[in-house]
């Protein structure tokens, strides 16, 4: 009985670390909401990693930083073809952020891509209930990325009842 219960708590740990939350699409409008800065909101920091797309016949960019290389490694980890690695391939955005009280928020990344000039696209997560530190991650990769081009500028915001209550923005931010 007490290997039983070990073993499920096993895979139980197991398959809580193998489950990651599916990246958002594209929502159809990102609306213009009003600002609303609240001290209660705040984002900690943020990570951009670009997957670099390779180059047929390129040698490979070589680097001594060894984060850099494990970055690449665990993006490109199980692509098995070329489809695959393709499909991984493109921008990851990692945001840090946190909710010193309860409340229902969703954090939303407005970009802007080269091919697509000043035409803003948006991708959205929903938190019910949201309080304390969380890490949340947007790829724009695959079709998303060859297609539209790189991101060129970026916003994350925090929304409280259709009200920004955190803000981030790109330098180049407009």
């Amino acid at each position: 009985m007490r290997f039983l219960l070990r073993g499920a708590f096993l895979a139980m740990v197991i398959g809580g670390i193998m489950v990651r939350a599916e990246n958002p699409l594209p929502i159809e409008n990102a609306n213009v909401l009003p600002l609303a800065i609240s001290d209660a909101f705040e984002f900690r920091k943020f990570e951009i990693f670009r997957n670099a797309v390779p180059v047929p016949g390129a040698t490979p960019i070589l680097t001594k930083d060894l984060m850099i290389e494990f970055e690449r490694r665990h993006r490109l980890w199980g692509a098995l073809d070329a489809a695959d690695v393709s499909a991984r391939t493109g921008q990851y955005f990692t945001f840090f952020w946190r909710a010193k009280r309860p409340a229902n928020l969703t954090l939303r990344l407005e970009y802007r891509q080269t091919n697509l000039k000043n035409y803003v696209q948006a991708r959205e997560l929903n938190y019910p209930n949201a309080k304390g530190s969380h890490i949340s991650e947007f790829a724009i990769v695959g079709n998303d990325y060859e297609n539209d081009g790189p991101i060129t500028s970026w916003r994350a915001i925090l929304i409280e009842n259709r009200k920004i209550v955190a803000l981030l923005p790109s330098r180049n931010w407009q």
